[in-house]
């Protein structure tokens, strides 16, 4: 199972979450988060990677500007957050992972059609059986933390999960917290068929 944890904003957290194992990294270029971080200091922190692939998070952000943040930090997947469309997607430059809210907008079929090459879908608990049509691989999110990592594996079998607000304390990475979920995630050893 691949392990995507978001809203890094320090060098320390950077290292510990790719020492770890986390296979993504995010960073949220949405202004209103409080994970929230400037271009200049992903270019930084992305510097520091070298194994985990980069993602850059956006909330509805004119798409001009998603390509040239995520050509200047040199990230390697962005991630849609907000009601992006499909032709929005269509000229984004990166790899796209698309979010959907499971009781908001989300529909299998609409996801299938979305051109992005991940899904990743928040409140994950009350849609496994509706994930389980999914064509693309699925990272699941919102709340997963390390006491409940396997539950969302042996519910959805994803291609991964995304973490952020549960390895933080007051508003900041914890380094322990990282390397438990970790260990957690990657400890059993499955390896989710998407």
């Amino acid at each position: 199972m691949k392990v995507k944890i978001c809203g890094l904003r320090t060098e320390e957290a950077v290292f510990a979450a790719e020492e770890a194992g986390a296979d993504f990294l995010g960073f949220v270029f949405y202004g209103k988060s409080p994970r929230h971080v400037l271009p200049e200091a992903v270019r930084d922190l992305t510097r520091h990677v070298h194994r985990a692939k980069t993602v850059g998070v956006f909330v509805d952000a004119a798409v001009d500007e998603v390509n040239v943040i995520a050509e200047f930090c040199g990230l390697d997947l962005v991630q849609l957050h907000g009601h992006e469309p499909p032709e929005y997607a269509r000229v984004v430059r990166r790899p796209v992972i698309k979010s959907f809210r499971w009781g908001d907008d989300f529909s299998v079929e609409k996801a299938n059609a979305y051109p992005a090459e991940i899904v990743l879908l928040d409140s994950w608990r009350e849609a496994a059986a509706e994930t389980a049509r999914l064509e693309k691989p699925l990272l699941v999110a919102g709340g997963v933390a390390s006491g409940n990592v396997q539950e969302a594996d042996e519910l959805f079998r994803p291609y991964g999960v995304d973490v952020s607000g549960s390895l933080e304390i007051e508003r900041q990475k914890s380094i322990e917290k990282i390397r438990e979920f970790m260990a957690a995630a990657k400890g059993r050893g499955s390896e989710g068929a998407g």
